[in-house]
């Protein structure tokens, strides 16, 4: 068979063809090839920074639990602190109220005691009217029921204080006072009052030596401090 030039020439455009449409197809999968390679390392890239901010997140999360601990220990530390200077403010206030340094003042009672009001005249004055030991029952009553501080006649009482009976006056940490005397307690007055009125109690015992009493609950009693 005879080949004209038309088929020459159409024979190595097919072929020219052919060897493009080859060449596309191996570059194209030279190049998809390469992408997949690309977007695996990518991804693997990716994956192994979110691994190690996970794993630095952890360690921070670790890091912060430890510091809070941390924290917690030193509040409670200083909050027992806090507590201990409390309680020796506490317990310095306490020693000064006890030992007469401050004013104080709340709520309490009050006892009067006072010569009998009539002295038969064949009797001895002396057991109808007020001695130092009348005035120690009162006193020691209160203490003994919770009284904070006591006064009497307005001398506050304290482990220094004396208490001496001269005739018809009684002295009172040098200062001498005649009868009434009024003996001021700061505390509870719904402890202090029944325990002085106890059946066969202080009042009872003062009223048999002659004595007048008088006991008051108070809202208010207001105790100076010593003058040294």
């Amino acid at each position: 068979m005879k080949m004209t030039g038309k088929h020459v020439i159409l024979s190595l455009v097919c072929l020219v063809l052919g060897f493009i449409i080859s060449y596309s197809y191996q570059l194209t999968k030279e190049e998809e090839t390469n992408v997949t390679d690309r977007q695996w390392q990518r991804d693997r890239a990716i994956r192994e920074t979110l691994i190690n901010t996970e794993e630095r997140n952890l360690e921070l999360q670790q890091d912060l639990q430890q510091k809070q601990e941390e924290i917690r220990s030193i509040e409670e530390e200083l909050a027992t602190g806090e507590q201990l200077l409390f309680n020796l403010v506490e317990d310095v206030d306490k020693l000064r109220m006890y030992n007469g340094e401050v004013k104080v003042q709340g709520k309490g009672v009050e006892v009067t005691l006072s010569d009998a009001s009539y002295v038969p005249t064949e009797e001895n004055v002396n057991n109808y009217i007020v001695h130092e030991s009348h005035v120690f029952k009162v006193m020691n009553e209160l203490f003994i029921s919770g009284a904070d501080a006591v006064a009497i006649n307005g001398q506050r009482i304290t482990k220094d204080s004396y208490i001496v009976c001269n005739g018809p006056v009684i002295t009172i940490n040098g200062n001498q006072y005649p009868a009434p005397f009024v003996i001021s307690a700061i505390g509870d007055p719904v402890v202090l009052e029944p325990a002085l009125n106890i059946l066969g109690g202080v009042k009872d015992q003062l009223v048999a030596d002659n004595i007048t009493v008088k006991i008051q609950k108070k809202d208010l009693v207001v105790l100076d401090p010593v003058i040294r």
